[in-house]
């Protein structure tokens, strides 16, 4: 899954089928999406964005890598030209209109100062109330560690909510400081609480997890998430009866 076919958590484990959840908050109208690669955001979290844009919600993605590792049989420059394309289409298809990049490398991010500034400084421009991404935990709750990547991103993204709101941190990055976050929401974490309904909104999803399919035909026969339909339908299956719906997306929720 996303950026790592020989990764073998598997996402339908995250969430146990008898966990209640509850509904996440949706009085707000400002959220930015920082994942680490492109396709991160397709497995599962987009059809919520859907969801919240069908609401009149603005939703920005920030993608910390263009994943220009992540295909074995392109080379990088161009896998990051064909990514970052399939990565815009795919916004488009939730209602996103605004996706930027910040260059890290594909691969190798690190929670580091460099990676707090730039999320600062873009958590500074855009001024959202919430923050999304993906599991950063160091499993999916099934054998197998999370990706480097989505556990640096995760890690980094908490900490420049902070660093954005502190004037003296990164003087002048991004503009004026910014401490309006009020949560941040982890989709597929095996500790999720919360959940969406995306009975309305999974055909979406779905479309744009579609729209990654140079990746997708990229991957290795037999991983899984090539099929983006009955992957999708499989894990909002398990999660939906947790929240009382027919089709979920379960989510971490850290107060900020």
């Amino acid at each position: 899954m996303a950026d790592d076919p020989t990764d073998p958590t598997d996402p339908t484990a995250t969430t146990d089928p008898a966990r209640t959840l509850e509904a996440v908050p949706e009085d707000w109208d400002r959220a930015l999406a920082v994942v680490a690669h492109p396709d991160d955001l397709e497995y599962g979290v987009a059809s919520a964005i859907a969801r919240w844009t069908d609401q009149g919600k603005t939703i920005t993605y920030c993608l910390v890598s263009a994943g220009e590792a992540g295909i074995d049989s392109m080379p990088p420059d161009e896998c990051a030209r064909v990514r970052m394309d399939e990565e815009r289409r795919s916004a488009a298809v939730v209602g996103v209109d605004t996706v930027e990049f910040l260059g890290h490398p594909d691969g190798l991010i690190e929670a580091n100062v460099g990676l707090r500034r730039d999320l600062a400084a873009t958590i500074r421009r855009h001024r959202p109330e919430v923050v999304i991404s993906i599991n950063f935990r160091e499993t999916f709750g099934f054998p197998g560690f999370n990706h480097a990547d989505h556990r640096a991103t995760g890690l980094a993204l908490i900490d420049a909510v902070r660093d954005a709101g502190n004037r003296w941190l990164f003087v002048g990055a991004g503009g004026e400081p910014w401490d309006g976050v009020r949560m941040a929401l982890f989709g597929n974490s095996p500790v999720s609480g919360h959940g969406v309904d995306i009975t309305d909104t999974i055909d979406r999803g779905v479309a744009s997890l579609e729209e990654h399919r140079v990746y997708l035909d990229g991957l290795p026969e037999g991983t899984r998430g090539t099929d983006p339909d009955s992957f999708l339908r499989g894990m909002a299956t398990q999660v939906g009866p947790g929240l009382g719906v027919d089709l979920a997306v379960a989510f971490e929720l850290i107060p900020l």
